[in-house]
C-alpha cells in the first residue's frame, strides 16, 4: 500500500521545517502533505539561535536570505560568547568564544602548539572570528552572495516570525495544505498503526503517515503510541527556564553573537534581534528557588524585581526511546528537549526532519527497513549532543555553589564522553576521533570549548619547524583581523543598509 497522505500535527518551527524538508524532497511525487495547526495551543517559541547547519536547508527550500533577515527581525550569529563559566582570572570575569570559523588556520592544525603555550593568548586566536565578534563586525560584505560570507555564520531570529516564513514557503512552493484543528487523539488499527486523527469538534481526519510536532503534549508519540521518555536529568541538572523579551533602543549595538552568562545554578542566554533582545534564565530548581531565580534574572537585566513577570517554562530534559514508531515520527519538542545552550533545539529538529525526508518510505512495507536505521541515527545524534552540552559543565572549575560542585561529578558522564576526555588529556582532538558523520558537534567544536575552558592536555613534543610555522599562522591571523576591520561593516550598519535597500 502506497503512502500518499502525510499529516504533520502541530506547526511552529518543527512542523514547518518538516513540511519544507518533505515538500522539497517529495515535490515531484503524488504525495500530499498537510500541516494541522491548533489555534488553541500556543507555541513555545523559545529557540531564537541557530548554527550554520540550517543554511543549506533554507537555500534548498528557496527562501531568500534577505527576506529571512528582514521578515524575522534577524541578526547574524557568529558563535557564542561564554561568560563566567570559569572562575575569574586576575579578578577579571572569564570569557571565551565558541565561534563558527575553522580552528585550522590555512588548513593547518596548530592545537598542539596552542596547548603548549604559556601565554595570555586565548585559544580562539587560532581563528579571527572571536576578535571580529568583539569588534562588532558583520560576517559578510554587502556585495556577498546570499548564504555566503567572509566568515561562517548563522542567525538569531524571532521564532514565531520564522515559523510564519517557513509556512508561507511550504504552502506556496510545495503545495502543503494548512488546516486549523485541535487534535485530541487518534484511532489505530489492530497492528497499532494510526489510521485517523480525532479533533475537538468530533471529526476524524484520515492519513497514511503521521508526524508528531505537537510539542511537549506529544499527542501521538506518547499519548497514543506510549513511547517511553529517556530522562537525562542526571547528566544535565537544569530543569526550568524563565523567559523575557527586552526592548532595545535605536542607539543600542547589536552583538553578532549569542551571550551565555553562567550564574550559580545555571546560565542566562542573551540574543540580539533588530527589534528586541530575547533572554532566558536557565536554572536548576533543585539548587535555586523561583523567587531567587527571578531576583537574579531581574538583576542581570537591570530591572525592578517588583515589576518583573517573566514567563516560566518547565524543562523535561531528555528524549524519546524511539522517534519513529509504527507509521508515526516525532519531531521538535515531541521528540525531546535539551537546554538551548548550543542552539540544539532547532538543530536537532532540522537534522531529524531532513533525515526523515531523505529516508521517507513510499509504501507501508518500506517502513520496516527505514525506522530502525532512523532511530539508530537520531538516537546517536541526541546522545552525542547531550555529551557536548555536559562538556560545558564538567570542565568548569567553579565550585561556588552545590550546582557547580555536582556538575564536576565524573560519574555523571557517559562512557563515550569519559573515553573522549581521557584521550584528549593525552593529545588535542582529531577529526578521526569523531568517526560518525552524525556527530553534530565534532573536533572543531570540542577544540574551542576544551581550550576555551583551560582543559589540560599533556604537552606535546613539537619540532622547531612546527612551532615556527604555528607562530607565523598566529601572526597572519593578527594581520587578517586588521584587514577585516577595514573591509567588514559594523554588524548593525550592515543590517540597516539591507533594510534600507529592501525598502527602496
Amino acid at each position: 500500500m502506497k503512502i500518499k497522505k502525510i499529516a504533520i500535527v502541530g506547526a511552529g518551527t518543527a512542523g514547518w521545517l518538516a513540511a519544507n524538508h518533505l515538500g522539497s524532497e517529495l515535490q515531484h511525487e503524488d504525495i500530499q502533505i498537510t500541516v494541522i495547526e491548533s489555534d488553541k495551543v500556543p507555541t513555545i517559541g523559545v529557540g531564537e539561535g541557530t548554527v550554520p547547519y540550517i543554511m543549506k536547508g533554507l537555500e534548498r527550500f528557496g527562501i531568500s536570505e534577505a527576506e529571512l533577515l528582514i521578515s524575522c527581525d534577524a541578526t547574524f550569529k557568529q558563535g557564542i560568547k561564554f561568560v563566567n563559566w570559569m572562575k575569574p582570572e586576575q579578578e577579571k570575569e572569564h570569557f571565551y568564544y565558541h565561534p563558527f570559523d575553522s580552528p585550522y588556520p590555512a588548513g593547518f592544525d596548530i592545537s598542539r602548539h596552542m596547548s603548549n603555550l604559556e601565554t595570555s593568548r586565548p585559544f580562539d586566536d587560532v581563528g579571527i572570528q572571536a576578535r571580529i565578534c568583539e569588534l562588532g563586525l558583520a560576517p559578510k560584505r554587502k556585495s556577498s552572495a546570499e548564504y555566503q560570507g567572509d566568515l561562517a555564520y548563522a542567525y538569531h531570529f524571532d521564532a514565531a516570525k520564522f515559523a510564519k516564513l517557513l509556512a508561507n514557503n511550504a504552502i506556496k512552493k510545495f503545495n502543503v495544505n494548512h488546516v486549523i484543528a485541535t487534535i485530541l487523539g487518534a484511532k489505530k488499527d489492530s497492528a497499532g498503526n494510526i489510521t485517523h486523527l480525532l479533533t475537538d469538534e468530533d471529526s476524524e481526519l484520515a492519513f497514511d503517515f503521521y508526524i508528531d510536532c505537537s510539542g511537549f503534549s506529544s499527542v501521538l508519540i506518547e499519548k497514543e503510541l506510549s513511547v517511553p521518555f529517556v530522562k537525562k536529568d542526571k547528566e544535565l541538572l537544569t530543569d526550568t527556564v524563565l523567559v523575557q523579551q527586552v526592548p532595545i533602543s535605536e542607539s543600542e549595538a547589536l552583538n553578532p553573537y549569542t551571550t551565555a552568562t553562567a550564574h550559580k545554578a545555571g546560565w542566562v542566554w542573551d540574543i540580539p534581534l533588530t527589534t528586541r533582545r530575547g533572554t532566558g534564565f536557565v536554572y536548576s530548581s533543585q539548587h535555586m528557588s523561583e523567587t531567587e531565580a527571578k531576583a537574579c534574572y531581574a538583576k542581570y537585566l537591570g530591572v525592578n524585581e517588583k515589576d518583573f513577570s517573566p514567563r516560566k517554562i518547565p524543562m523535561d530534559i531528555g528524549y524519546r526511546e524511539s522517534f519513529w514508531q509504527k507509521n508515526c515520527v516525532a519531531l521538535g519538542l515531541a521528540q525531546g528537549f535539551l537546554e538551548p545552550l548550543e542552539a540544539t533545539s532547532i538543530l536537532l529538529s532540522d537534522f531529524s526532519a531532513e533525515m526523515l525526508a531523505k529516508n521517507f518510505p513510499r509504501t507501508f512495507s518500506d517502513i520496516d527497513c527505514s525506522y530502525q536505521y532512523y532511530n539508530k541515527v537520531v538516537t546517536y545524534a541526541w546522545e552525542r549532543t547531550v555529551d557536548f552540552i555536559k562538556l560545558h559543565y564538567c570542565l568548569s572549575d567553579r565550585d561556588d555553589s552545590e550546582f557547580w560542585q555536582q556538575n564536576s561529578d565524573k560519574d555523571a558522564l557517559s562512557a563515550e564522553l569519559k573515553q573522549r576526555l581521557n584521550k584528549f588529556k593525552l593529545r588535542p582532538p582529531l577529526q578521526s576521533d569523531f568517526f560518525s558523520r552524525f556527530d553534530l558537534f565534532n573536533e572543531k567544536n570540542f577544540l574551542y570549548v576544551l581550550y576555551g575552558m583551560n582543559f589540560n592536555t599533556q604537552k606535546a613534543i613539537t619540532s622547531e619547524k612546527e612551532q615556527r610555522h604555528s607562530e607565523q599562522l598566529l601572526e597572519q591571523n593578527d594581520q587578517l583581523v586588521k584587514q577585516a576591520a577595514n573591509i567588514l561593516l559594523n554588524h548593525k550598519e550592515w543590517l540597516m543598509a539591507l533594510k534600507a535597500a529592501m525598502s527602496e
